[in-house]
């Protein structure tokens, strides 16, 4: 049995100010099993985050998340709710894939893990780019957002976007039918060379996600 953690984080974000440290302030994931070719899903994870550097949330971050001050004020930091997020993927102890769409998401966790000096647990074998994913099962070049790939499989977005538990749900919603239909998802391998610590590529990444 193979397990697919399929996840999505928000973090801190400005609007004009790209020097800053972004943190993690939520954690979306849903889990799906393969076994005996069939792919189900059995549960899910969420939790906000309290961020260190900046602890107060921008108006643009809570207008674009919808996630309010007193909700990451309430929640654990970085160092407790990491280790609890990767209990929970690991838990059954198969193979787990971690499956965001597109690079930003694992990258920003390794960022954490560094900003706090903790080990950064995924392997590069473990890591699946679904928005390459969605391209190759289309056949095409072209990157997808996630709202775009939805309409594309004539599927509707539910909940609300830049939640992370919303966008994880939706995003499983397009593995699942790409699965259904014979798709089969490898891992793309990525290092960790080159990347940099924190800067705020918010805005690139919304434009990706859209």
């Amino acid at each position: 049995m193979k397990t697919y953690i399929i996840y999505d984080l928000e973090a801190t974000c400005w609007q004009d100010n790209t020097d800053k440290v972004m943190e993690t302030i939520e954690i979306g994931a849903v889990r799906y099993s393969l076994h005996d070719n069939i792919f189900e899903p059995v549960d899910s994870f969420n939790s906000f985050i309290q961020p260190v550097y900046n602890p107060i949330l921008s108006s643009f971050c809570t207008e674009l998340t919808s996630i309010t001050q007193e909700q990451v004020n309430n929640a654990e930091q970085f160092p407790s709710v990491f280790p609890e997020f990767m209990k929970w993927a690991d838990r059954d102890e198969t193979e787990s894939m971690f499956c965001s769409w597109g690079e930003y998401d694992w990258k920003q966790f390794s960022r954490d893990c560094r900003l706090h000096k903790m080990d950064f647990p995924i392997k590069p074998e473990q890591i699946i780019n679904l928005k390459t994913s969605f391209s190759d099962y289309c056949g095409t070049k072209k990157r997808f957002g996630v709202r775009r790939a939805l309409k594309r499989m004539d599927m509707e977005f539910e909940g609300a976007h830049h939640r992370g538990i919303d966008d994880a749900k939706n995003i499983a919603k397009i593995v699942k039918a790409m699965f259904d239909d014979g798709y089969r998802f490898v891992a793309n391998s990525y290092t960790l060379k080159g990347e940099t610590n924190g800067t705020n590529s918010r805005t690139r990444r919304q434009v990706h996600k859209s």
